[in-house]
């Protein structure tokens, strides 16, 4: 494998043990614990000088702090996304700024791209020809994409409740797309997991790029946090919200954070806030209650129309309440209306598509700054993860059941 200079190999998050990164290629050979990449700071040759100096053309303008070296990189131009300032939305939230950084400027429309770009290098290195994993959807999408790019053959497995754009372009970009459907109805994130393990089972040459079983997912969206950072000329802002079902980004964020800190780049933390739709938050119930791991939810006590964030039993999330209390954050959940009208007043107001999925973001931030959780001058930052098009049906009907109301209201 070619591999960058500080990169040092693969630390276990449970029991420690570090391995070199050609042996161990997804979870803990010891214990089956999550692999983390790491690395010798001190052979990190980079700085925000030397960032200043180079062109802002992908996450991979990061990639010191990274296991692959640009040049070997199986990429689509993901990263460099722009970071939007939202005076309306500051004014409404009653803070100093509000800063949305727009993820669905990504090649397949989401962030997604960053952490499939990154394991995808891994899988090519590794000498992969078939690769699988399920998701909800844009993780299968942006799989597909990245998979062609690289020459490998892609296997997605996806619940019925996925966007329809999510499975068609999975099937446009090649791969062999698998949507389970129970008997009573619409599938969940969870029957696409059990579909997935099962082929899995029958397939151990496949290479999984799924949800933390690869190491490289998180670490590729990390850069999200390193380009924040840099557009914010390495000052912390006092809040980044984040819209959570699996939570890869947001422990990736964190952990790029404190390289940030650790390399002297910054001098504080980033404060991480977790936001989820209030008929699927296990990690917020977790957050109140003060429990170190969610309970999980079953398939029929989810109730959200956010697919992306619609996760009733994240894996990692004693790694998402580690990142939101170790960086002095929170966990706040809203409900879907509430979800869906910050994303049409984000469209209305600024101008800016935010999916459906992503306003949780928005809509918690909201419930946030109601609360007293931040001053008049703070800077918010909120994560969009996906474009608004994702989501145009659930936009465009609940923005119908919203006009009908109002007109029901005004006696029209």
């Amino acid at each position: 494998m070619e591999t960058t200079d500080a990169f040092v190999g693969l630390t276990c998050v449970d029991c420690g043990e570090t391995f070199h990164a050609e042996a161990a290629t997804h979870r803990c050979p010891d214990c089956d614990g999550i692999l983390d990449p790491t690395y010798d700071y001190d052979r990190v040759g980079l700085t925000p000088e030397t960032l200043d100096a180079r062109p802002d053309g992908s996450m991979w303008r990061y990639d010191e702090l990274l296991p692959f070296p640009a040049e070997t990189a199986v990429s689509l131009g993901e990263g460099a996304t722009p970071l939007v300032e939202c005076p309306g939305l500051a004014d409404a939230m009653g803070v100093g700024r509000v800063l949305l950084k727009d993820e669905g400027a990504n090649p397949t429309g989401t962030f997604k791209d960053r952490g499939q770009a990154a394991a995808m290098t891994a899988a090519r290195e590794h000498g992969a020809s078939e690769v699988a994993l399920n998701s909800a959807g844009n993780a299968g999408q942006a799989a597909a994409a990245y998979a062609a790019r690289a020459d490998l053959d892609a296997h997605v497995f996806l619940p019925s409740r996925a966007g329809f754009t999510q499975k068609a372009m999975t099937e446009v970009h090649g791969a062999d797309l698998t949507v389970t459907d129970p008997v009573d109805g619409s599938s969940q994130i969870g029957d696409a997991g059990a579909a997935y393990a099962e082929a899995m089972a029958d397939n151990p040459d496949w290479y999984s790029t799924k949800t933390f079983v690869t190491p490289y997912r998180h670490e590729g969206k990390k850069t999200m946090a390193l380009e924040l950072l840099a557009q914010l000329d390495w000052e912390a802002p006092e809040a980044v919200v984040y819209p959570t079902g699996g939570g890869v980004g947001l422990v990736g964020m964190h952990k790029a954070a404190r390289e940030a800190r650790e390399l002297g780049w910054t001098d504080e933390l980033v404060p991480m806030y977790a936001a989820q739709a209030a008929g699927c938050a296990p990690v917020v119930r977790a957050y109140e209650s003060g429990a170190d791991r969610h309970e999980p939810l079953a398939d029929d006590e989810v109730d959200t129309a956010c697919n992306g964030i619609a996760i009733p039993d994240p894996g990692a999330s004693h790694l998402i309440l580690e990142t939101v209390r170790e960086s002095d954050g929170g966990a706040v959940a809203t409900t879907d209306r509430e979800i869906l009208d910050a994303a049409v007043d984000v469209a209305r107001t600024e101008g800016l598509e935010v999916g459906a999925t992503c306003a949780a973001a928005v809509s918690g931030a909201f419930a946030l700054a109601e609360s007293g959780e931040f001053g008049p001058d703070d800077t918010v930052v909120l994560l969009n993860t996906g474009a608004g098009n994702k989501d145009v049906d659930a936009l465009r009907a609940h923005l119908g059941e919203r006009e009908a109301a109002a007109a029901e209201r005004d006696g029209v």
